[in-house]
């Protein structure tokens, strides 16, 4: 299977599980807080990691700042915010199943405003996404009652946004980008929840919302950008799509939730609409035009370089010469071609 999928499910089963577990620590920390601790514990473990972990890492460069400061602002600051203050009014099962909509956010930004190649099964599967979300959400007589699930809506959108934009810089090093992004949104987000005068909670509960952070928001944010390189910003959000369905069960699991056949419908929607997405293939013959980067590979079919470069993974910057074949691909960081 490819390392991409592989990735992408990764990020999907951390994220997802951790949202039952967030669900727990609500009625001891404000939501606010709470999404600034789980990005900092996020950040701070990978920061450790990376001092531990010794390895090539390709750097960010200049102009890849912006894409990630904007990244940060949108899925880090203000989506877990929207996520916390839903799941405070919702069941977490609903809001893990909600949370299906930042895969079809995330794919619609690729196809519309980035210009990523979506398919017929792609297109299919999202609407069938929407379709579950729109069963799950549906207010049921009062318009109150749907501000929660539209909260958590809003946080999917957010990360749609987040998505694109960390792709821009997805051949960096992954450990770097999701560390950079815990920091900044952790710090930002702890700072305006105790500028708004929100008690401290107790220890136990920051270090066990530090550790659902490093695992469900920054070793799962690592796989994902490792998914975005390798599959493209649509595709790994389908595969991520995943994640609300690992919530569920979760949610079932630990908190005793009940299974209602809203619950199973919706699940089923958009169970056939990430199965399209999996089963999704695309071929053709396409050009790829010259290109200089940097980023962590090994020699393959798209990278035969000339002199004494090392074997295995390894990190420097090269050329692509101009190639044009065919092959079974994704639209990850060397086909990011034109689709007529």
């Amino acid at each position: 299977m490819n390392k991409g999928i592989l990735a992408a499910l990764a990020a999907a089963i951390l994220f997802g599980g951790s949202t039952p577990f967030a669900k727990l620590l609500l009625g001891d920390i404000g939501p606010w807080l709470l999404a600034g601790i789980l990005y900092l514990g996020s950040g701070i473990g990978l920061t450790a990691a990376g001092l531990v972990i010794k390895r090539e890492r390709s750097r960010l460069g200049p102009g890849e700042w912006p894409w990630l400061v904007g990244a940060i602002l949108a899925g880090g600051v203000a989506g877990p915010v929207l996520l916390m203050y839903g799941l405070s009014r919702t069941t977490a099962s609903t809001s893990s199943l909600l949370l299906n909509a930042e895969g079809v956010f995330t794919a619609v930004l690729a196809w519309v405003v980035f210009k990523e190649n979506a398919d017929r099964r792609i297109v299919l599967g999202m609407f069938a996404i929407v379709v579950g979300a729109a069963v799950l959400s549906w207010p049921g007589g009062t318009v109150d009652a749907s501000w929660p699930a539209l909260a958590v809506l809003g946080a999917c959108l957010c990360w749609g946004i987040d998505n694109n934009l960390t792709r821009k810089v997805s051949l960096a090093d992954p450990v770097q980008i999701a560390a950079i992004k815990g920091l900044g949104a952790g710090a930002t987000n702890i700072a305006l929840a105790v500028t708004m005068g929100t008690p401290h909670p107790p220890f136990a509960t920051v270090a066990a919302a530090s550790l659902i952070g490093f695992l469900g928001y920054g070793v799962s944010l690592v796989t994902f950008v490792v998914g975005l390189r390798e599959l493209g910003t649509a595709r790994t959000g389908a595969y991520f799509s995943t994640a609300p369905f690992v919530g569920a069960i979760v949610s079932v699991l630990l908190l005793g939730e009940t299974i209602t056949l809203r619950l199973i419908a919706a699940a089923a929607l958009m169970g056939v609409g990430v199965w399209l997405h999996l089963t999704e293939r695309h071929d053709h013959d396409h050009h790829h035009e010259p290109l200089d980067h940097e980023h962590a590979h090994e020699h393959d079919e798209h990278h035969r370089h000339h002199g004494n470069d090392p074997m295995g993974t390894h990190v420097h910057p090269h050329r692509h010469e101009p190639l044009t074949h065919r092959h079974p691909h994704f639209p990850d960081a060397h086909h990011r071609h034109g689709h007529r």
